[in-house]
């Protein structure tokens, strides 16, 4: 965890701003930590309880920042205020919770999730962003030759497109900007529906469903129950099992065009996934139409270049603990932050980039191979063999281009990218 600094100041200012006396005190700090988390661009609020108190961290471009300390009563009461907004059973602290926020409540998306712990309950706040932002694909920034894969393969009236990546990738972004780009290309002449597990934004002009697993109705069985609603466009939130898999794709080969989203390292692998999910290579291969995977990395402030700031000093200046309201602790004097740049509170990064791999099976002797059950490294093999660029020969070029830094590479890609940059 990085130390907030900057984030910790300014939300404390905002906070002492309060009256601990007043009736509607603690709506009143629900209310700053949504307001305030967005206006640092925070894309997650964490609210986890220890044994004295309640750490509150905010996820920013993909890293998390300690931002403030509450007392245990004071935390367990914002806990159950946001348990209210979201319209979940503040007398159950026992079981998994989730909701979202009512619409009277925030402007913009806002769900809420709950997980029993051993010092009481932790609450994880996901800040959707907004609908007017990566609205499209061209959006995104992606790279050209991706970019149009993808715009073409949209196009289709049929087949599979698999958006793969590890969890916070920007998978599900980029799902929703295809299903608008889908719209924007049909002028909203073809049906668009969605299976999702939850629905992270409304989307307009798109029917969006969510899967009850518990009612029987899952990802599976929904795709086909979907198929009887004359669909021309499906998305499929994320293809977990063989069973799924199989749907989506003989949903694909009865004339619909399907995206979905995936795990998996490479696109490249991604498709040898899917074939130990026991799918027929003849199946995937008839109906996949393109596999985009992606990562998000952190950019580069305008106060830090790849070669002037040694990779120590990243992270912002200590927090200097002052005297505090009583339900709060840890705030550094505003001398202490003199020296950190305003924009990105001394982390050295601001903003995220997009860095992205497509895989089609297109070409006759990948194609071959993979009919034959070839596995991930021969694939690579061969996919490189046509000149297709990887995600590592993106990193490198991103890092020769000053944008992000080797140790932003490793962190998000971990010892390959080490590896390619010492062979």
């Amino acid at each position: 965890m990085q130390d907030g600094g900057r984030l910790t100041s300014s939300f404390a200012a905002a906070v002492n701003r309060l009256s601990p006396r007043d009736d509607a005190y603690v709506p009143a700090v629900v209310s700053t930590i949504l307001q305030e988390s967005r206006q640092q661009r925070a894309s997650d609020v964490h609210l986890v309880p220890e044994e004295t108190q309640l750490r509150m961290q905010w996820r920013i471009d993909g890293v998390l920042h300690g931002v403030a300390r509450f007392d245990r009563e004071l935390g367990a009461r914002l806990i159950a205020r946001f348990k209210v907004l979201a319209g979940l059973l503040t007398y159950r602290t026992e079981v998994p919770q989730e909701g979202r926020v009512a619409r009277e409540h925030s402007a913009q998306e806002v769900r809420v999730s709950t997980f029993p712990t051993l010092y009481g309950e932790k609450a994880a706040i996901r800040l959707f962003a907004d609908n007017d932002q990566l609205r499209l694909p061209c959006e995104l920034g992606l790279p050209t030759e991706i970019l149009n894969s993808l715009t073409a393969a949209l196009s289709e009236t049929s087949g599979v497109i698999l958006l793969s990546g590890p969890s916070g990738s920007g998978k599900t972004t980029s799902a929703y900007a295809c299903l608008r780009e889908v719209l924007q290309q049909s002028g909203h002449s073809r049906c668009v529906m969605t299976l999702e597990d939850p629905i992270e934004s409304s989307l307009p002009g798109v029917t969006q469903a969510q899967v009850r697993p518990v009612a029987g109705f899952d990802l599976a069985s929904g795709v086909k129950s979907l198929l009887r609603q004359d669909p021309d466009v499906i998305l499929v939130g994320e293809i977990r099992d063989a069973a799924t898999a199989e749907a989506v794709f003989q949903a694909a080969l009865t004339g619909h065009l399907v995206i979905s989203t995936f795990h998996a390292g490479t696109a490249v692998e991604a498709m040898a996934r899917l074939l130990e999910m026991q799918l027929e290579p003849y199946l995937i291969r008839s109906a996949l139409r393109l596999v985009v995977c992606q990562r998000l990395l952190r950019k580069l402030c305008q106060c830090r270049t790849a070669t002037s700031v040694p990779s120590a000093a990243f992270s912002a200046n200590p927090a200097i603990p002052l005297t505090s309201p009583d339900n709060f602790s840890g705030f550094p004097t505003e001398s202490s932050l003199a020296s950190v740049c305003s924009r990105c509170g001394g982390t050295g990064y601001f903003g995220r980039l997009v860095l992205a791999e497509s895989q089609q099976l297109e070409d006759p002797e990948l194609a071959a191979a993979f009919l034959q059950r070839a596995d991930a490294r021969h694939l690579q093999s061969l996919a490189s063999a046509q000149g297709v660029i990887s995600l590592q020969q993106r990193a490198q070029q991103a890092v020769q281009e000053g944008r992000t830094s080797h140790e932003e590479v490793f962190r998000v890609m971990g010892r390959g990218f080490q590896m390619l940059q010492n062979s």
